[in-house]
């Protein structure tokens, strides 16, 4: 996710960022479906790991240094085992992570806004002075190519990590 990049408005481009915002808001509130999703499934797992662990330690207690079963000491060595801790872990990381997402989709709703009252001082002629007309249609191409081109990059250096 390059957020901060995608969330700057040009000013000079209003038409072109207006004719951007849908497609921006779409692939963040799939980011951030697909991080719920992540979550469940982690919290799924971990729920599993537990339930495994439990049986484990409720079949043979003296492997985990129980003298006397009780509910706090298979909870107490549940948490104390190496898969728990990862399991745990990966929901924690995909916690962070859908929350990162929420809050890009919350910015980019943030960025229509702004992008509506830019368009309101411009209609005031906020941004008057003389200009050239641009061609919508080239200004479009040429960011969507910029696009294309960051998402090459990205997808290269997620590659040689």
């Amino acid at each position: 996710m390059n957020y901060e990049k995608d969330l700057k408005i040009d000013v000079d481009s209003l038409d072109v960022e207006w004719a951007d915002q849908p497609t921006l808001m779409i692939k963040y509130t799939k980011i951030a479906a697909e991080a719920r999703m992540e979550l469940d499934e982690a919290k799924e797992n971990l729920g599993i790991v537990k339930a495994e662990i439990d049986l484990e330690i409720r079949s043979d207690p003296e492997k985990f240094g129980i003298v006397k079963v009780t509910e706090s000491a298979i909870q107490s060595a549940i948490i104390l085992e190496e898969n728990y801790g990862k399991a745990n872990s990966r929901c924690l990381k995909a916690a962070y992570e859908l929350e990162m997402a929420q809050g890009a989709v919350r910015a980019m709703d943030q960025r229509k806004q702004a992008l509506e009252n830019l368009v309101r001082l411009h209609g005031l002629q906020y941004f008057a002075g003389p200009k050239v007309p641009r061609d919508l249609s080239k200004e479009y191409q040429k960011k969507q190519n910029q696009k294309k081109a960051d998402s090459t990059v990205s997808s290269k250096m997620r590659r040689t990590r």
